[in-house]
């Protein structure tokens, strides 16, 4: 008999080892069914859509917009060494400028003088002076209305 105790016990000990700890787990509450609820219907009343006419306003006539007036710049430009302290006039007719008394010119580099105007309204007719007393060679200059004149004048000293 002793071999059926030793039996026994093994036994006991592997069903010992095989034995599986459960873990409790919550469970959670079912979730309860929505009573569905049909929706009445409600009779639609029908109303009478009434379009608008819309009447298109006559188009009022817009005057035509005069052209805006440019302004030209008329240039006289001289490329001459007066000396050092002197200084360029051009006197003319046109433009502001006048027979009697020269206007001076603005120095815009060393041998550059220049003279601008938008007053002109035709040609300008122009000669060059020096400290407005000596007067320049050569013809009159002529330049046109919103043109530009680029000259040498030479001086007799």
């Amino acid at each position: 008999m002793a071999k059926k105790k030793t039996t026994k016990k093994a036994a006991k000990k592997v069903a010992a080892k095989k034995a599986v700890k459960k873990v409790a787990v919550k469970k959670a509450p079912a979730k309860k069914a929505a009573k569905k609820v049909a929706a009445k219907k409600v009779a639609a009343k029908k109303v009478a859509v009434k379009k608008a006419v819309k009447k298109a306003a006559p188009k009022k006539a817009i005057p035509a917009k005069a052209p805006a007036k440019t302004v030209e710049k008329t240039s006289i430009i001289a490329r001459v060494d007066v000396g050092f302290g002197n200084s360029l006039y051009v006197r003319g007719e046109g433009a502001g400028l006048s027979w009697d008394k020269g206007i001076q010119l603005d120095n815009v580099s060393p041998y550059e003088w220049s003279f601008a105007s938008t007053q002109a309204k035709g040609d300008v007719t122009f000669k060059f002076l020096i400290n407005d007393e000596i007067w320049a060679e050569g013809e009159n200059g002529t330049v046109a209305a919103g043109d530009t004149s680029i000259t040498s004048p030479v001086f007799a000293w």
